[in-house]
């Protein structure tokens, strides 16, 4: 059986991808754990996040596309924050059927406190690493995703 060798670049990624994978659990069960006193979960958080930080109110599709998340799932999450009176749906003027989801003020302190909870958390995992590395870090991120999603120019 012939088997197709990596490059020494293609050994480090393969690495560096494996690690991705253990992070990315444990920044969901750290999320998990660090906002379940507010009735959210690291999926409903990041929802709420990405309604916060889009320019204007957007249906759900839109939402999931921006996450790079199933459209089916985020539905989901927004039907149960919608049910907790987290978010509200509102009519969209350009499509009778994709309403636009709006977070509610229950949501919007939710949201607060949640970053009130996150920032001496994320500031205590950043101790000891510099901007620097961390802006390293976050390049090769994007490049990555960037790749993934067929986006790289080159």
């Amino acid at each position: 059986m012939t088997r197709t060798k990596r490059t020494p670049a293609g050994d480090a990624l393969t690495d560096c991808i494996l690690e991705l994978f253990r992070a990315n659990s444990l920044l969901l069960t750290a999320g998990d754990r660090l906002v379940a006193q507010l009735g959210l979960t690291s999926a409903r958080w990041q929802i709420l996040g990405a309604i916060v930080s889009a320019e204007r109110p957007e249906p759900v599709a839109w939402l999931a596309r921006n996450l790079g998340a199933n459209r089916q799932n985020v539905q989901r999450i927004v039907n149960d924050l919608e049910r907790d009176g987290l978010v509200a749906f509102e009519t969209n003027p350009h499509h009778r059927r994709a309403q636009l989801v709006v977070l509610t003020g229950k949501g919007q302190q939710t949201f607060d406190a949640a970053l009130r909870l996150q920032a001496p958390w994320v500031n205590g995992l950043a101790d000891g690493l510099s901007v620097k590395e961390i802006e390293t870090a976050h390049r090769v991120v994007t490049a990555l995703r960037d790749r993934l999603e067929g986006n790289d120019e080159e």
